[in-house]
């Protein structure tokens, strides 16, 4: 998904900045009027009003904009009020006004002061594969067994997905959807096509965990990861054996680690903003427990919905909904009335900053139509090389 948001990203960046034109070339003139101290009277006289209006401006958006936020969130718990009590939902219960949208003058430049292009702002450094072995074999004494060939791992991704009780749908197409199609084992958000560009998030392998995600899963599951793992070192010669047991150990270490703080998302970001976390980040790297971390994050999302009564089988668009909003939000989202799905704004499910920064999901407003972009760009990606190689060893 990231590099979609990445294009869309470059096409708003470009419109925004041919919109702004008209406005930087009438500050650079109303600079280069200011030559005399009569004419700098006069600029900033009209920079003076050109404050005003865009603060009047500006202050009526931020005004509306907290006051929409806020009723997403008073009418998010209030959904989850009512669910919890076994009442309907009704449309009223949904935000069906789109988030306002700023379109004010912009903030105008001072003109006594000199015009100087200001530094672009620093941009954050995510760690990338590389970093991730490194903490592995800094805090753990752990060295991934990564596999031979992008073959290998898949059909070992695809043996533990289909024995968890996922579907050769969910598992191709939402890897199409998160891979891009062609993506490897060890594909990073932002670094699908270029390994020498900056990675966006930690995301990682066929279904992007965050490195949040794996400590979350490790904590959650490791034991399940670690009985699995035990069953099959049963079965292996002695060095095999030995060499499983080994990773086993380590494994056993992480869980500790991941369960030393409460089970809650963000106790587990802050361990993964740590050397250890972005260690245990590096089990994806690991043929072995790899595909036991990337089918759990589908599987809890699965399991969610079935306790919550969805006795349906999740298409593909509908599981994506939940791994790209969050469960409870996912949940709502597919749940919904069909007929629902055309009217209720996709801001229902995003905290503020996330759909500011989620041009997708604003660009496809309404569930409805996110959900179909969704199986669009599943359509079109499950159609690449990487994708026919997955389904082919899910036969």
């Amino acid at each position: 998904m990231a590099h979609s948001l990445r294009r869309l990203c470059v096409i708003c960046g470009l419109t925004a900045s041919l919109a702004l034109l008209p406005a930087a070339a009438a500050h650079a003139e109303m600079r280069n009027d200011a030559a005399t101290p009569s004419s700098l009277a006069a600029a900033m006289a009209q920079y003076r009003r050109a404050l005003a209006e865009y603060q009047e401006a500006r202050a009526a958006y931020d005004a509306a904009a907290e006051a929409y936020w806020s009723l997403i969130t008073q009418k998010r718990h209030l959904r989850a009020a009512k669910r919890a009590n076994h009442e309907p939902l009704t449309l009223d219960d949904y935000v069906l006004t789109q988030p306002p949208v700023y379109t004010g003058p912009p903030k105008p430049s001072d003109p006594s002061k000199p015009a100087e292009e200001a530094p672009p702002a620093p941009r954050a450094t995510e760690p990338v594969v590389a970093d991730f072995l490194a903490a592995a074999r800094q805090e753990f004494k752990f060295v991934p067994r990564q596999p031979q060939s992008e073959s290998e791992f898949k059909r070992a991704y695809a043996t533990v997905a289909l024995a968890a009780g996922l579907n050769k749908q969910q598992i191709v197409r939402i890897y199409s959807f998160e891979a891009g199609g062609n993506g490897g084992y060890d594909v990073q958000a932002g670094l699908e096509h270029d390994k020498s560009a900056r990675a966006i998030t930690t995301a990682l392998g066929y279904n992007q965990l965050l490195a949040t995600n794996s400590v979350e899963v490790v904590a959650e599951s490791g034991h399940h990861f670690v009985a699995a793992l035990l069953a099959r070192a049963a079965a292996l010669p002695s060095v095999e054996k030995a060499a499983l047991e080994s990773k086993i150990v380590i494994l056993r270490k992480m869980i500790g680690f991941a369960r030393s703080v409460p089970d809650a998302w963000n106790e587990h970001q802050a361990l993964a903003n740590t050397t250890k976390g972005l260690a245990v980040h590096a089990l994806n790297l690991d043929v072995d427990i790899g595909p036991y971390l990337q089918t759990q994050k589908l599987m809890d999302s699965v399991v969610f919905a079935r306790r919550k009564g969805f006795a349906e089988t999740l298409t593909a668009a509908e599981l994506e909904m939940m791994n790209l909003t969050g469960d409870g939000n996912g949940f709502d989202m597919i749940t919904m009335p069909r007929e629902w799905r055309d009217r209720v704004p996709t801001a229902n499910f995003f905290q503020r900053g996330g759909y500011r920064d989620n041009p997708v999901a604003q660009r496809n407003n309404v569930v409805g139509k996110l959900i179909a972009a969704t199986d669009a760009h599943m359509d079109r990606e499950a159609k690449f090389p990487g994708s026919k190689e997955l389904a082919a060893a899910l036969r």
